[in-house]
């Protein structure tokens, strides 16, 4: 106790600021958006958008899939990083409550984009095994159908609950500006009700956040730290 009560507040705020975010951190979220861009791309040209389509990707396209699954995982590190810049920005401001629902969905997002490559991993895995049985079994259909539902029902949600409640942290603590704000609940309402209508939806979510990192990203660069 004598040893905390003693301690150099000096080496306090020497370590705080070797652990601070840097500059460029958000360069991390433009990452995730390009890869992510790039994952869904390959996906949507090499895989039939019909969750009953009978399987011919599996021998014609399964080079285009395999990259895009290989990707998944720097892209699931590069939004990682991209929460904690966001956070960082927070700080002090950062509210229980939104802070909450905004983590928690930024993670469900990230586990259900996993599950779903691991999915997509494991027909392309067992389709090199037993080429023939796969696409007349049960199995291939349920595991498609699985990842159909994972990526365009539920993670899509999960994109519009991220970024309504970043946007409303956004209004209530101004670490971005309103009209950043106002773009995130217009295209998490797209997201949120119009992903069945819209083929492109996909592209909503990894768009917003590469504007959202380019704003942040310009502004550490222009703006002197508050230190």
């Amino acid at each position: 106790m004598a040893h905390d009560a003693t301690r150099d507040p000096s080496h306090d705020a020497l370590t705080h600021r070797h652990l601070k975010t840097p500059k460029a951190a958000a360069i991390a979220g433009m990452l995730f958006s390009t890869l992510l861009l790039a994952v869904f791309l390959l996906l949507r040209i090499a895989v039939p958008p019909v969750p009953q389509e009978p399987g011919a990707w599996l021998s014609g396209s399964s080079s285009s899939v395999a990259l895009a699954v290989n990707l998944v995982p720097f892209a699931g590190i590069a939004f990682l990083w991209f929460i904690g810049v966001l956070r960082d920005r927070l700080g002090q401001r950062e509210d229980r409550f939104f802070s909450t629902v905004f983590f928690g969905s930024g993670l469900l997002f990230l586990g259900m984009l996993f599950t779903a490559a691991a999915l997509v991993g494991g027909l392309l895995t067992a389709f090199a095994a037993e080429p023939g049985q796969l696409i007349d079994s049960a199995t291939y259909h349920f595991a498609r159908a699985a990842v159909y539902n994972i990526v365009n029902i539920y993670m899509t949600k999960m994109t519009g609950v991220f970024m309504i409640t970043t946007s409303t942290m956004a209004i209530y603590t101004g670490f971005a500006p309103r009209w950043l704000a106002i773009l995130g609940y217009v295209l998490a309402l797209l997201v949120l009700f119009g992903s069945y209508q819209l083929a492109w939806s996909f592209v909503v979510f990894p768009l917003w956040v590469f504007i959202t990192s380019t704003y942040i990203l310009v502004d550490n660069i222009v703006r002197p730290s508050e230190a």
